[in-house]
C-alpha cells in the first residue's frame, strides 16, 4: 500500500479483516469466551464484598501536577489549542480544496473519532478541556456578565445524555451510511449544524448542556471513565480505572450511548462483509436506506440484549428492575474501548499518520506550516498480520475482562444477596455473545 491510496480508505475504517488474522477463528473465539467466562468464576470465588468506593478510593495527583494542570496559564493553554484548531477546520473547509487530500476528512473521522479513545486513556477527559464550545461559551458569559455554568433555563434531568446519544448516531450514520460523506461540502454542513447546535446550547443551559448533549465530550468523558486520572469535589485524584469506572452516574440516555458506540463499531466491521453486500446490492432497495437499518438495528440489538440480560435477575424492595440496566451500562464502556483498539488500530496509525501530513498542506498548495509535510506513513502493522491480529484479540478479551469485573463489582453492590451471582449469569451469557460476535466480526470482514 502507498500513501497514495490511503485517502480513498478513509470512509472505510476497519483495515482489513481475515487477512489480518493469520490465526486458527475458531480458537481464538473459544479461547476468547472461556476467558471471559473463568474470570467470572475467578470473580465469584475471591471477589465476594465491593472494593470501590466513589468517595473514598484514590489518592491525590501529585503536589507538582496539581500546580501545573490547575494553573490559570495551563487552562488558558488548552483552551487556546481548541479555539485554533476550531479555526483551522473552518479554513480547511471554507477555503481547503474538495479533494480526499483535504485534512478535513482525517481529522474528522480519524483523529477525533478514533484518536481521542488513546488520548482519553492517557490524559483524561481530553475533549472537555480544549472544547472550543465551552471557550466560546465562556467569551459569551463574560460579555453579557452570565455564569457560563448556568445559562437562561435548567437543563431537563430527565433529558440525560439522551442529546449526546441522538449526536453521536448523526455522526455514525454520516460517516457509516451517507453516500456523500467524502465531499467537502457536506461534512462543512454536518460541522457547521453541529457548530450552531452547541454554540445555541450553551446560551441555554449553560455548560451543563455540554457535559451532557455535546456527543464528542461525553463520548470522551466516557472512555476517560477507564483511565487513572478523576476529579473528586474538584481536586485532581489518581485511582484505579476500575474505581473510576464505578464511578461513572446512571445518567438517563447512558444505555443508549453506550450502545451507539458499541453497535456502530459493529456494524462498521459488518458492513464490509461479503455477505451484507452481496445481500444489499441483490434485493433492489435503497443502499443507504438498508444501511440506516442494519446501523440502527445493531444499535438497538445491542441495547435489547444489554436490557434484558440486566432485568433478569431479583432486585432489592423498593428498587425496579428498570433502574438496572443504567446501573449496569458502565461495564460496556472497557468492551467499545476493546472494540475500537481492535477494529481501528492500523487504520489509525496509518491513516492517522496521512493526515499529520497533509495538515502542514491545509490549502493543497504544497505549503508545509508544521513541518511535517515530510514525515511518511509507517506501515509495520500491515506487514505484521499475526502481531495485528494477536493485539486485536487481546484488545477484544481485555475489554471484556474488564467489563465483567465492572458489573461484579456493581452487582454484589445493588444485588440482593441471594442474587448477586445467580443474577449476573444473564449478563455473562450477553457479555461471551459479544465477545463471540466480535471476534467472529473481526474474522469475517
Amino acid at each position: 500500500m502507498n500513501s497514495s491510496s490511503l485517502p480513498l480508505l478513509l470512509p472505510q475504517h476497519g483495515l482489513g479483516g481475515a487477512q489480518d488474522l493469520p490465526i486458527s477463528r475458531e480458537l481464538a473465539i473459544l479461547g476468547a469466551a472461556a476467558a471471559v467466562a473463568v474470570s467470572f468464576v475467578v470473580l465469584a470465588l475471591a471477589w465476594r464484598t465491593p472494593r470501590y468506593d466513589a468517595a473514598t478510593t484514590g489518592r491525590p495527583a501529585p503536589t507538582w501536577l496539581v500546580a501545573i494542570v490547575d494553573s490559570t496559564a495551563w487552562r488558558a493553554l488548552l483552551r487556546a489549542v481548541g479555539l485554533v484548531a476550531l479555526l483551522y477546520l473552518v479554513l480547511v473547509a471554507l477555503a481547503g480544496k474538495d479533494l480526499l487530500t483535504n485534512p478535513i476528512f482525517g481529522i474528522f473521522y480519524v483523529w477525533i473519532w478514533v484518536g481521542f479513545v488513546p488520548a482519553s486513556l492517557l490524559f483524561g477527559r481530553v475533549w472537555r478541556a480544549i472544547s472550543p464550545w465551552r471557550t466560546i461559551n465562556a467569551g459569551l458569559a463574560r460579555v453579557t456578565g452570565a455564569e457560563p455554568d448556568a445559562g437562561l433555563y435548567t437543563y431537563p434531568q430527565r433529558l440525560g445524555l439522551w442529546p449526546a446519544a441522538f449526536g453521536l448516531f448523526a455522526f455514525v450514520w454520516f460517516e457509516l451510511v451517507d453516500t456523500h460523506n467524502t465531499e467537502l461540502g457536506q461534512v462543512t454542513l454536518w460541522c457547521a449544524i453541529y457548530l450552531a447546535a452547541m454554540v445555541v446550547g450553551g446560551a441555554l443551559f449553560g455548560n451543563t448542556f455540554y457535559a451532557n448533549a455535546d456527543p464528542f465530550e461525553v463520548y470522551s468523558s466516557l472512555v476517560a471513565r477507564v483511565s487513572v486520572w478523576d476529579r473528586r469535589d474538584g481536586v485532581l485524584i489518581v485511582r484505579s480505572p476500575l474505581a473510576n469506572l464505578d464511578a461513572t452516574p446512571p445518567t438517563p440516555g447512558l444505555l443508549a450511548v453506550v450502545a451507539v458506540l458499541f453497535g456502530s463499531t459493529a456494524f462498521d466491521a459488518f458492513r464490509e462483509s461479503t455477505r451484507w453486500l452481496v445481500y444489499i446490492q441483490g434485493n433492489g432497495a435503497p443502499i443507504m436506506l438498508q444501511n440506516t437499518l442494519g446501523l440502527a438495528g445493531f444499535c438497538a440489538g445491542v441495547a435489547l440484549v444489554f436490557w434484558i440480560a440486566c432485568v433478569s435477575t431479583g432486585v432489592v424492595p423498593g428498587q425496579s428492575r428498570r433502574q438496572l440496566p443504567g446501573l449496569f451500562a458502565h461495564s460496556l464502556v472497557p468492551i467499545i474501548v476493546g472494540y475500537i483498539v481492535a477494529h481501528y488500530l492500523s487504520y489509525f496509525v496509518e491513516i492517522g499518520t496521512y493526515t499529520l501530513i497533509q495538515a502542514s498542506d491545509p490549502l493543497g498548495n504544497g505549503s508545509n506550516v508544521f513541518g511535517t509535510g515530510g514525515l511518511t506513513v509507517n506501515y509495520w502493522l500491515s506487514y505484521h498480520p499475526t502481531f495485528l491480529a494477536e493485539c486485536k484479540v487481546a484488545a477484544v478479551v481485555t475489554g471484556h475482562v474488564v467489563g465483567v469485573v465492572a458489573a461484579h463489582e456493581r452487582a454484589i453492590k445493588v444485588l440482593p444477596k441471594r442474587h448477586q451471582l445467580t443474577g449476573q449469569l444473564p449478563l455473562l451469557a450477553a457479555m461471551i455473545a459479544f465477545t463471540v460476535g466480535g471476534l467472529y466480526l473481526l474474522f469475517s470482514t
